[in-house]
């Protein structure tokens, strides 16, 4: 059984990894396991990496997984889906249509019944006034009541139906929409495909359960917050959400998500320290599974060369006096443009050589130029160490032109990147390949138009695939999205530490490239509300939050939206919150607290010849609180702060330094505080102050002002 019999197994999104950028997808699929043990697992995205998928078998003992790698499939798109989609639009369309018209019929019933009004007949100039019928005025009003309630009804529920229409309308739009961009311009879908090789002691026709995990480029998350509070509690409700956006190509449906803010492409693993040996006794190296091109591969062509050149492909035409064109309508004869003028033809290409060495020794046999002498005839020089050596599909895949001397040009081997150079000739041991030609997965068999030292053999292909470059570009548009108000990449707030946040139940996230938030869950915080004021600067009272982390995860950065007793107040900016730090979150003016400062300076001198300014600086402070309950308001003044050891400030008892610890914020110099608790409708007197002694010859800078 080959790969491309081996049973197919469907696979379902079990959960998902985001990280900083990119996420890592998990798919399980089960079945039973083949007697040859190779099975094809599909569904898989077409913007995976495939270098990150990884395999294991659950729950099956001595079961294991021997090869994974990733193949694409390709298959017709079923055109059925858009078009059922465009059909759905339309016959919405034609309804929205139908139910407008009777809309607006509707409302042209209305206007002419609410229009009718008693007209009285005409009277002559010698006619005598007559009496109005009251009872059929009075008749026709209760006719236009009634008609016009019926009438309004019917529009009420005219309207209701064309609102549905429109929703459902929309709906279909999208749905449109999303259909015609996720169905490929060429009518044929393409989908990577794990192709896995089981082996273990289970036996044949044995069910499994095989994990598939793989990475997706482009897709991002920030953190935001929801904070109820209510006044008076010493604890509040903090929900973690996350803003999520990804385009790589699959719809997450129903499954369980988490969070990192790790990054996907750091590398994980430690780096080898090889020791360095001196002397002629050398560490053999690790067997790498290369062996080099087997014996009489040259001959296996030759009944290919004795048939005759192929055709010449068709060429761009060359004008001028012995142009001419390489193949003709039909591409396989040629056709001479300066043949009418006697121009003779081109000349043929030159022949090809007609020996080539031993495989091996196009390889790695004859020793290279600047390596110990000559190359021998026909054979292969290799490339110079000192020159740098293109990556296997980042130049030209230039093949080597022969000469006519049977040679081959000596940059073949560094422009197609395949021939990997041999070691001195003094320095025995087997030929080193280089990391491309590890790469088995990546390597391709040339085809007999090759050049004839590579035909036959395997090297690494080109890596360039259109299509795949394309998914990807897609898949990385949502890095570039501009983020919601205050939110802050998870790896600029999460510093040197990575955390992971779980999602506590499975979320639906489209494939659309826009943002979905998800909530994460509720985090453990200690709140309390703090009542601030700067009378000095501004006075007014201010009311703030205490946040308090009581969870061993950090909080990263983002916007939360606070409320307090079930009211929105604001969408304030949440700073990164550590493992049990205190943060405090601003939520406005608190308009029931009053505060007024009122200050007094009084001047004079001192000392034996009055030669000390004495300046005498009294404040005082009122605070009102209009509360139904107690609070506790901290008041912030300020002290001038001296560099002069002649000029002495002498401080007023009252008020305090603050506090010099980690976990507070950071006070300008000369800063002193009053914490002070407010009863329920009660005020509070503060009285400090300070005194400047100032020696003669000195003076303040700006002069001796009021506070």
């Amino acid at each position: 059984m080959t790969a491309g019999t081996a049973p197919r197994w469907d696979s379902a999104l079990e959960s998902v990894t985001v990280y900083a950028q990119g996420a890592l997808c998990r798919r399980v699929a089960r079945g039973t396991v083949p007697a040859d043990g190779r099975v094809r697992v599909t569904g898989l995205p077409r913007s995976l990496d495939p270098h990150s998928l990884r395999a294991r078998v659950l729950g099956a003992p001595g079961v294991r997984v021997t090869e994974a790698r990733a193949e694409i499939d390709a298959e017709p798109v079923d055109a059925d889906a858009v078009d059922e989609a465009r059909r759905e639009v339309d016959r919405l369309a034609e309804a929205y249509g139908v139910a407008a018209a009777r809309r607006d019929r509707q409302v042209k019933r209305i206007e002419e019944v609410g229009a009718l009004r008693p007209v009285p007949p005409g009277r002559k100039r010698d006619d005598p006034h007559r009496r109005t019928p009251v009872d059929a005025w009075l008749e026709l009003a209760g006719f236009v009541d009634e008609r016009l309630t019926v009438l309004h009804d019917r529009l009420r529920e005219l309207e209701d139906e064309l609102r549905r229409l429109e929703h459902e309308m929309d709906v279909a739009h999208d749905r449109l929409a999303r259909a015609s961009t996720d169905a490929p311009a060429s009518g044929v879908a393409s989908s990577y495909t794990a192709v896995l090789t089981l082996r273990g002691a289970a036996g044949a026709e044995a069910e499994a359960e095989i994990e598939i995990e793989y990475g997706v480029p482009g897709a991002v998350w920030v953190p935001t917050y929801r904070l109820t509070h209510r006044q008076g509690e010493d604890s509040g409700r903090l929900v973690l959400r996350a803003s999520v956006a990804q385009r790589s190509g699959e719809d997450w449906t129903g499954v369980r998500i988490a969070f990192a803010t790790a990054d996907l492409r750091r590398r994980t693993d430690l780096p080898r320290l090889r020791s360095v040996r001196i002397g002629r006794s050398q560490p053999a190296p690790a067997p790498s599974g290369w062996r080099e091109p087997p014996a009489g591969l040259t001959g296996l062509f030759a009944g290919y060369d004795a048939a005759g050149p192929r055709p010449e492909p068709a060429v761009s035409a060359r004008t001028g006096a012995g142009g001419w064109v390489a193949g003709g309508p039909g591409g396989d004869t040629p056709v001479t443009v300066g043949a009418a003028h006697g121009a003779p033809p081109p000349p043929p290409p030159p022949p090809a050589p007609s020996a080539l060495p031993a495989p091996g020794g196009v390889a790695y046999g004859a020793p290279p130029q600047g390596f110990g002498g000559p190359a021998a005839p026909g054979s292969v020089p290799g490339p110079d160490r000192s020159r740098p050596r293109l990556r296997p599909g980042s130049g030209p895949r230039a093949a080597a032109a022969p000469r006519a001397g049977g040679g081959v040009h000596a940059a073949a081997p560094e422009t197609t990147g395949a021939a990997p150079f041999a070691p001195p000739p003094s320095v025995p041991g087997p030929p080193r390949p280089d990391e491309a030609e590890l790469d088995y997965a990546s390597l391709v068999l040339s085809g007999p138009d090759e050049p004839r030292d590579r035909r036959g053999r395997l090297f690494p292909g080109a890596g360039f695939d259109p299509v795949t470059a394309e998914y990807r570009r897609r898949a990385e548009k949502p890095a570039a999205l501009p983020l919601p108000g205050h939110a802050v990449r998870p790896r600029e707030s999460a510093g040197s530490f990575d955390h992971r946040y779980d999602a506590a139940a499975p979320a639906d996230i489209p494939s659309d490239g826009t943002w979905h938030t998800v909530t994460v869950g509720e985090i453990a915080v200690g709140l309390r509300t703090e009542y601030v004021c700067v009378p000095a600067v501004e006075q007014t009272v201010y009311a703030t939050l205490v946040l308090t982390n009581a969870t061993g995860q950090a909080l990263p950065a983002g916007p939360v939206e606070v409320s307090v007793d079930g009211e929105y107040q604001l969408t304030a900016a949440l700073p990164t919150l550590a493992p049990g730090g205190v943060r405090r979150l601003g939520l406005g003016p608190a308009e029931a607290i009053g505060v007024t400062r009122r200050t007094h300076l009084t001047e004079s001198t001192a000392g034996l010849r009055n030669n000390v300014t004495v300046l005498d600086h009294r404040v005082h402070v009122e605070l009102a609180n209009r509360l139904p309950a107690a609070v506790r308001v901290e008041v912030r003044e300020r002290v001038p702060v001296t560099s002069e050891a002649d000029v002495r400030i002498e401080e007023r008892a009252g008020w305090a330094e603050p506090e010099d610890t980690a976990d507070r914020e950071r006070h300008a110099p000369g800063t002193r505080i009053w914490r002070v608790d407010l009863p329920a409708g009660g005020t509070v007197a503060l009285d400090g102050g300070y005194e400047i002694r100032i020696p003669a010859g000195k003076a303040l800078t700006g002069g001796n002002r009021r506070s």
